[in-house]
């Protein structure tokens, strides 16, 4: 699976994952206040490419009221969307500072109540849940546990504590596997998962019914088929020729101002090339498509990967 990452996990970036054989891909996270008073911005957000099949959209919040109202608007969409997603794993403080995302692994007896409530009013076939290992304190029986509650199919589990943030050595897959020994539904393993060999170490250890995958695939979309069919490819001209195809469709999809927004996903794919650094400064300044385009092809086309 791709994950849903704030600014990066657009209609775009999900097509070219699924071309590279992700199974599911999920929206960036969208607040279901968004949803429910139809914010311009974030019905884009909402938007999915006919490739996505199934497409998995994730929705933050806490107010049940705000959260059936969030439901309603998008049943209306049923027939575009296979899975609702709650985000209970978010660690940003605007979002869990305001009782959601991770703040919802404080009170399992709402979280448990609003994944009901979903249930009950959402027409959309499957319901899923990300969550983390806890708040403050690891908790991982006590949300398997609680997770068993509720009607959903499957759960992701980030293995950090929301105060973990993003450490790379707090990540814990010992805990992922214990959730896994106790949870009555699949489990999507997330966190680290940096590579097919690593991912292949991470189903093993922890028994995970499947991957999320986050970080990694905004640098190399093609690490799904590096995982499923064992697809070697790491050259310059890969990267060149996705960073282009991504390129192109961010355009299509956004108009002029997508070579502003494609510039953060021109630093990921740069990354580990020799003169990235350089590149990036350049980039940095350019809004204008076609001038992108042009320093994208001159400079992949005579890119090399530093030497460590």
């Amino acid at each position: 699976m791709l994950a849903p990452l704030a600014g990066y996990s657009d209609l775009p970036l999900r097509e070219v994952a699924k071309k590279f054989g992700a199974d599911i891909t999920v929206s960036e996270m969208i607040s279901v206040h968004a949803l429910a008073f139809k914010n311009k911005k974030t019905l884009k957000m909402v938007e999915k490419s006919p490739l996505e099949m199934p497409f998995a959209l994730q929705i933050a919040g806490n107010d049940v009221g705000i959260i059936t109202r969030a439901v309603e608007y998008l049943n209306a969409l049923k027939s575009e969307i296979q899975i609702l997603d709650l985000n209970c794993g978010c660690p940003a403080p605007k979002v869990s500072s305001h009782g959601s995302g991770s703040a919802l692994l404080k009170d399992l007896n709402k979280l448990v109540e609003i994944l009901k409530l979903i249930r009950e009013k959402s027409e959309i076939p499957y319901l899923s849940v990300k969550v983390r290992l806890g708040f403050d304190e690891k908790i991982p029986l006590e949300i398997a546990k609680a997770l068993n509650d509720t009607p959903i199919d499957y759960a992701v589990v980030h293995g950090r504590t929301k105060s973990d943030g993003y450490k790379k050595e707090r990540i814990d897959y010992d805990a992922i596997a214990l959730m896994k020994q106790y949870l009555k539904v699949p489990l999507i393993a997330n966190g680290e998962i940096t590579s097919a060999k690593k991912c292949q170490e991470v189903l093993q250890y922890t028994g995970a019914d499947g991957a999320m995958i986050g970080r990694a695939a905004t640098e190399k979309p093609w690490i799904f088929a590096q995982i499923k069919d064992g697809f070697v490819d790491e050259s310059v001209e890969l990267r060149k020729r996705v960073a282009l195809e991504h390129f192109e469709r961010t355009i299509a999809f956004r108009g002029d101002y997508g070579a502003i927004m494609f510039r953060k996903n021109l630093h990921a794919y740069s990354r580990g090339l020799k003169g990235a650094s350089e590149f990036r400064s350049v980039v940095n300044g350019i809004a204008n498509p076609q001038i992108m385009r042009e320093k994208i092809v001159e400079f992949f086309s005579g890119a090399e990967f530093e030497i460590h």
